[in-house]
């Protein structure tokens, strides 16, 4: 479980969250959600310690778990899909799965037929350069990279972003299969109100950087949902 209490962040001097709380089970998708300029990058960021909160608390399986860097957090299995990406674009697309195995001791350094299992097209286009692959199959590579480390927590920020649709419906089906193992808690920050709320087990609503509800799937219908983002 990931469990995060009261972080606050600033940017230099500027303050971006105040007191945010959020809980993230495993086998469940958590589905973080706001509008532009809400927080939910900089949260991500904070918990894969790419920005240090300047207070608050991340647990993860019941551990104190504050990152000072993001090295730390993906050795301690939080794993972190940015938005935009970033995949290597000179790299291959083994070689961008192969960036994985920092996290890995030497013998789990492969690449497993899980990952090409969820993302078939990535098998037919491991000598292809990141930079080549169109939005949609950059999207899974970035997922699957992330994956090859084995975390505990995937963070997701705005997947089905500039992506076409059939490519949105793999991405669903991938993480849908993801949350049925069980074994890992996915927190999903996604503008898509659609795509996010077939996919969300619970959601967690913030506005300016400030708590604004959290409820599970039973408790917000999808006109809720769509309600709650637009106040």
């Amino acid at each position: 479980m990931l469990e995060v209490k009261n972080i606050n962040l600033k940017y230099g001097q500027s303050q971006i969250l105040y007191d945010i709380s959020l809980t993230a089970k495993p086998g469940e998708i958590t589905a973080l959600m706001g509008n532009n300029g809400a927080g939910k990058t900089s949260l991500l960021k904070a918990i894969a310690g790419r920005h240090t909160a300047f207070d608050g608390q991340i647990t993860l399986n019941g551990q104190p778990a504050q990152f000072g860097n993001p090295h730390q957090a993906a050795r301690a299995g939080i794993a972190y899909v940015p938005q935009g990406r970033e995949v290597f674009a000179m790299m291959t697309v083994q070689e961008n799965l192969e960036t994985g195995y920092a996290c890995l001791p030497k013998d789990q350094h492969y690449v497993p037929d899980t990952i090409f299992d969820l993302f078939p097209v990535l098998k037919d286009m491991r000598a292809r350069r990141g930079g080549d692959l169109s939005g949609g199959q950059q999207q899974q590579l970035a997922i699957a990279r992330a994956l090859i480390a084995q975390p505990k927590v995937l963070l997701l920020d705005e997947p089905t972003e500039g992506i076409q649709p059939n490519v949105i419906e793999q991405i669903g089906d991938a993480l849908r299969l993801l949350r049925t193992k069980g074994d890992m808690a996915i927190v999903l920050v996604e503008q898509n109100a659609d795509f996010a709320y077939a996919l969300g087990d619970t959601f967690v609503l913030i506005s300016s950087g400030r708590f604004q509800n959290a409820a599970p799937k039973s408790r917000m219908s999808k006109t809720d949902l769509i309600g709650e983002l637009a106040l």
